[in-house]
């Protein structure tokens, strides 16, 4: 018989995959929480907010984070582009996710042994702004098979942080 296992139960490591999540003015209150709970999830670096200061006091917010707020490293910033820059100055590989005209499907992008990933996810409404598509390189998308041309935006970066990670938990085990 398997038992469910608790938050006191399950492995946990100090070691953080390395990437960091870069907010487009991402406002959702909800989608918000999801991503401390991804971050916390995935065991990630940090996620940098940019646009409108996000509200801990919220109970929304809260309510979906479940405390992980406390535990994930975040910080906001007021000039997007230039956080950009100085993540890539530090060996950060700027990576939109987003459904462009020159995007690749996410499963295809090719990660190194020494990539650092700074992951840029849009606005709920109007995704990555065109100012930031501009100066990024690298352009990602999950493949979809409906109709519907967009995913919610917590979502989606939960399906590119676990591809992501499960390329670097490989490389830590050769």
């Amino acid at each position: 018989m398997s038992l469910q296992l608790d938050h006191s139960r399950h492995s946990e490591s100090d070691n953080k995959f390395p990437i960091i999540i870069l907010t487009d003015n991402l406002m959702g209150e909800a989608n918000i929480g999801s991503l401390f709970r991804l971050a916390d999830a995935f065991n990630i670096e940090q996620i940098i907010f940019s646009g409108t200061p996000i509200n801990l006091k919220s109970n929304r917010l809260r309510r979906t984070a479940r405390g992980t707020f406390e535990r994930v490293d975040f910080s906001h910033t007021e000039n997007t582009i230039e956080t950009i820059e100085n993540y890539k100055s530090k060996g950060y590989e700027p990576v939109a996710l987003e459904i462009t005209s020159d995007s690749k499907p996410l499963d295809s992008y090719v990660l190194k042994n020494d990539s650092k990933i700074l992951l840029i996810v849009g606005n709920e409404r109007h995704g990555i702004s065109e100012k930031i598509l501009g100066i990024v390189r690298d352009k990602v998308h999950i493949p979809m098979f409906g109709n519907n041309s967009s995913m919610n935006v917590s979502q989606a970066t939960g399906i590119a942080l676990y591809e992501f990670s499960k390329t670097f938990l490989y490389f830590r085990q050769k």
